[in-house]
């Protein structure tokens, strides 16, 4: 039995998309005995094996995604100066409240005081009560809102496949419109099939496959924009960004802030940190691995965000598209923009279940624990099918609640295809709440800063820059949303 554990071993990405933001996750002990200690941690665990280097890949893993389509846009809302200046404050805000974070993974002691799993678990272990509900209630807000804003990216990609073979082949005469809302419908078929797995985001290659999709896109956008510059022959923009009588005046408001919850979105990933430190080994503390590691992926995740913005808006000036790869600036070569926007798909596909299993988990054990002895809800059914050794098991209450969940996404994402607006929303939800505020007053907790001594008050005044900045990046996304409004026909848009 003690060999068996000790030579247990988790898929090296499994923890940055696997158990993601699971309201409140499992706590149980493993029920193994502790004498082995050489094959086990403190709280009974298998031994944990992970490096500075590890914890690195699984950030780096984490941060980069779809996330990176959107910088070229909102660099070009900021200009050459106020742009890469605010992804650098972005990144410093993210590092500093991540330090703060990883001083949280265990309660008390920094070395021998009890584990927290999870966000949730810190939450709840040095905040807990109302403090906590709200956390969860922001969490689940922002997985139901990712879901919806991964629907319309997936349908836009698949659109784009479409529109970039149709103009190819026309040689550019034809403009090729299209409706999204196909796609749309299409993924969620594809979405109601996978849910159906339960514990689809416990697959193994789930997390391998979604990070080399996200490497493959991004590092396509990075080097299609390289080639247009070079095309170009020159570096477009202006230190200003977008000019004004290509926008109005407040155009341009709105939309810089809404730049500024693109940027936010790009860097939102404090919620996973706990897990990913949960796979560290110690000595030396995890808290200590984990800064380091900290260091190294916003150092490089920077770079790489810096180069992809950069180059898209040097590209593309104030036409950069909001989406790098299906904002169909590039029409060549075709075959690789195809190759990138089937990438995001495969990503969004498994992605769009990670982000929906912990509503899954959530609902359906509320629903077992207030009623236990229905059979619609608890009893598993088997079905049979002919070559098929093992039956399919299959739970009423789960299909159809998985099922209308979703539908209602499916059906949110035709009503505002907006990819920007969403995206911003989605940053400005998650920036404040879940990378600054909900870290600073847990360090503050835990480390007992004294109230209204400099370090208090430094804390604070961070805290509530955040605030006003997650406050005006909402508000553009949401009057973004509302100006598309004004011009748009439910279910009748065309790209």
């Amino acid at each position: 039995m003690q060999q068996q554990y000790c030579s247990h071993h988790r898929s090296p990405l499994h923890f940055f998309l696997c158990p993601l933001l699971i309201l409140k996750a499992q706590k149980e002990e493993m029920d193994v005995p502790r004498p082995a200690f050489k094959c086990f941690d403190d709280d009974g665990r298998p031994k944990r094996s992970g490096t500075v280097w590890t914890a690195s890949a699984h950030i780096l893993t984490a941060v980069i995604g779809s996330g990176v389509l959107s910088l070229a846009w909102a660099i070009a809302q900021l200009g050459w100066i106020a742009g890469p200046a605010v992804m650098f404050l972005f990144s410093f805000v993210t590092y500093y409240s991540t330090t703060l974070l990883s001083d949280c993974y265990r309660t008390g002691d920094p070395v021998s005081g009890k584990r927290n799993y999870t966000y949730m678990d810190a939450v709840q272990s040095i905040l807990g009560g109302f403090r906590f509900k709200i956390c969860g209630l922001m969490q689940f807000l922002n997985l139901f809102g990712t879901t919806i804003g991964y629907t319309i990216a997936s349908s836009i990609s698949m659109m784009a496949i479409k529109r970039s073979n149709c103009f190819h082949e026309s040689g550019g005469k034809n403009p090729c419109h299209m409706s999204s809302n196909p796609y749309m419908i299409m993924f969620g078929v594809t979405e109601i099939l996978l849910s159906t797995i339960k514990d689809f985001d416990q697959i193994w290659w789930l997390s391998t496959v979604a990070a080399i999709m996200s490497f493959t896109y991004s590092s396509i956008g990075l080097a299609l924009g390289i080639i247009q510059v070079a095309a170009n022959g020159v570096f477009k923009g202006s230190l200003t960004g977008i000019s004004i009588g290509a926008v109005t005046q407040t155009q341009k408001i709105w939309r810089t802030f809404q730049a500024l919850g693109d940027i936010a979105f790009a860097y939102s990933y404090s919620v996973v940190l706990i897990e990913i430190q949960d796979t560290v080994r110690s000595p030396p503390a995890e808290s200590k691995t984990m800064k380091n590691a900290t260091r190294i992926s916003i150092a490089v995740t920077t770079t790489f965000y810096m180069l992809c913005g950069c180059m898209g808006y040097a590209a593309f000036g104030d036409a950069a598209p909001g989406n790098l790869l299906t904002g169909f600036g590039f029409y060549n070569p075709f075959w690789l923009l195809d190759v990138a926007n089937a990438a995001i798909v495969v990503h969004l596909v498994g992605a769009y279940q990670v982000f929906a299993q912990p509503i899954f988990a959530f609902v359906e054990k509320q629903a077992a624990a207030r009623f236990p002895d229905s059979d619609l809800v608890s009893k598993e059914f088997e079905i049979r099918f002919p070559g098929v050794r093992s039956p399919y098991k299959v739970n009423v209450f789960r299909t159809v609640f998985r099922s209308c969940f979703v539908v209602l996404t499916t059906v949110i994402s035709m009503l505002m295809p907006f990819f920007n607006d969403v995206v911003g929303i989605l940053g400005a939800l998650a920036f404040w709440p879940l990378t600054v505020y909900f870290p600073v007053e847990m360090y503050i907790k835990q480390r007992k800063v004294e109230r209204w001594s400099m370090k208090w008050v430094c804390l604070q005044m961070l805290s509530c820059g955040c605030l006003v900045v997650t406050v005006v990046a909402g508000v553009g996304s949401v009057v973004g949303v509302m100006l598309d409004l004004k011009v748009y026909k439910p279910f009748k848009t065309t790209y």
